[in-house]
């Protein structure tokens, strides 16, 4: 099978807390998308060949010393550009126009005026001559560049809304990703297919289809080991490898000691004797526990799960003959959090994914990683066409370095347990409540410290557990889940009556940003 070019719409990202959002809605409009820092060189955005760049908001100002600039390429390759609230003012700035501090600031829900219903841009919309949107802005255009027009206002930005049709450049003040933008994703689509010229096909159907032939097309007559860890991510690499290499194809499931209670055993049922997956199983658990004893840093952590990892993999690779490549569930937010080396240099490191910055680089083999530019979502929608279990494609995140950063702190044998025990009451609770489905990842987590409790008539310094639920869209922005007051009291008072050493249970009401989901 032969694949022709992807059609590509590329986001340059000057550091709003909403970029990924503006990928995430791209994709929703099955239009590929890529995400990519500013100040990435030319050559390696030109070679996507896009049809069109986005440019995304940013904290700076744009006549301030060192704000981020426009990259020259944006301009003469003459394709389509929107701009968004700063990539607006970086569009207006850097073409002539003029940019000012606002009388006054534009932070939260405001209203447009269409000044220009007829425009490319309003091709979409219901016929309204005022919408709501999502300002979050200090500066303002104040005069607008050769060639541009008016197409919308609002109380305090008199170009709320601006356009060169005749070079395809437009700008928003307002934030068009976002939900409170209702009318957001008519507007984005305009720009896509009106504009762009896109036509659509980002399906998964058509992604496995991808993915199939660019899988054969790397591995050839090679073999293949795939890391499978029992979630989503590795399952679904496991399927579409089955499908592309068939029995080249081994996948290797490495008991860490680092899992959640009777998952070992879960991963075996459901892959090996469910799916009849050729399965590999390793119980290295006292490997991982030898190594990471005494070590408290959550990066330290990482690294050594992640070095430990392959290491097994090239161990067992070796007792199964040549085997050329791994492959392993590496997803989009975690080349974006982790800033990986060769596509996202300069960029600011969140954490380092095990999977991501953890492997060593003297590593057997090449890496297999299908995934790599989609979002959870996309995964599960892929998952599902593939035909995996729901109890698979429905579960929870776990993270590569498993409870370990879930122990915060030293990781022994004896604090796993007793996350583990804390961990399967919150989940076997959530179903009970139903409310595991309307959370996107819930866990527990083993805290650093002691606390003073009394239980019966004796005192007692014991652990703390803190719960973790979170809602989100794409994970890498979240919000944390409103659990009903009944079930958090019957959290806490089970995980005290039930988990020995433990007397005291919170619950983490921080969203992401600025927080991350996992606690290390």
């Amino acid at each position: 099978m032969t694949i022709g070019p992807r059609e590509t719409i590329v986001v340059l990202d000057f550091g709003s807390q909403y970029s990924q959002l503006i990928a995430r809605r791209v994709r929703e409009l099955e239009v590929y998308c890529e995400l990519i820092p500013y100040h990435v060189p030319a050559d390696q955005i030109l070679h996507l060949n896009p049809l069109g760049y986005i440019l995304s908001g940013g904290p700076a100002s744009v006549y301030a010393p060192g704000a981020p600039h426009l990259p020259e390429f944006v301009l003469t390759t003459k394709k389509p550009v929107l701009g968004i609230c700063y990539g607006m003012q970086l569009l207006t700035y850097h073409l002539g126009g003029q940019v000012d501090p606002g009388a006054e600031r534009e932070y939260g829900p405001a209203e447009i005026q269409l000044v220009n219903p007829e425009a490319s841009l309003f091709n979409h919309l219901p016929a309204l001559d005022r919408l709501p949107v999502w300002m979050s802005h200090g500066d303002r255009v104040t005069r607008l560049p050769a060639g541009f027009q008016v197409l919308a206002q609002s109380q305090n930005s008199p170009y709320a809304a601006i356009g060169d049709p005749a070079r395809g450049l437009y700008g928003l003040q307002f934030h068009p990703e976002v939900t409170h933008t209702p009318q957001g994703k008519e507007l984005l689509q305009a720009f896509l297919y009106d504009i762009c010229g896109c036509r659509g096909g980002w399906t998964p159907g058509n992604f496995i289809k991808e993915s199939i032939a660019r899988l054969q097309t790397q591995i050839g007559h090679g073999k293949v080991v795939c890391g499978l860890s029992g979630g989503v991510d590795s399952a679904v690499v496991a399927a579409l490898l089955h499908q592309a290499v068939g029995s080249q194809l081994t996948c290797i499931f490495v008991n860490n000691g680092l899992l959640r209670k009777n998952e070992p055993e879960q991963v075996t049922q459901t892959f090996a004797k469910e799916m009849h997956a050729r399965l590999v199983a390793v119980d290295a658990t006292e490997d991982f526990l030898s190594a990471l004893a005494g070590v408290t840093d959550p990066e330290t952590k990482r690294k050594i799960i992640g070095e430990k990892f392959v290491r097994i993999f090239e161990a067992e690779a070796r007792r199964l003959g040549q085997v050329d490549f791994l492959a392993q569930g590496t997803l989009y937010p975690d080349i974006i959090e982790s800033a990986s080396r060769d596509e996202q240099a300069g960029a600011a490191k969140i954490k380092t994914h095990h999977n991501v910055g953890g492997l060593p680089e003297d590593m057997d083999f090449e890496l297999v990683e299908p995934l790599r530019y989609l979002f959870k979502d996309e995964v599960r929608a892929v998952g599902e066409t593939l035909g995996l279990p729901a109890q698979i494609v429905w579960r929870h995140p776990f993270p590569g370095p498993g409870l370990a950063v879930r122990v915060v702190g030293e990781v022994t044998w004896e604090r796993l347990e007793t996350l583990r025990a804390a961990d399967a009451i919150l989940i076997e609770e959530l179903w009970v409540a139903d409310w595991y489905h309307q959370t996107s990842q819930a866990f527990a987590v083993l805290l650093p410290v002691q606390s003073v409790g009394v239980m019966g008539d004796y005192r007692t310094y014991a652990d703390v557990i803190a719960l973790r639920a979170v809602v989100t869209d794409d994970f890498m922005t979240a919000d944390w889940a409103r659990l009903p007051e009944a079930l958090l009291a019957r959290l806490s008072n089970r995980i005290v009556n039930e988990v020995a050493g433990v007397n005291r249970v919170v619950y983490d009401i921080s969203s992401k940003p600025p927080a991350t989901i996992e606690w290390e």
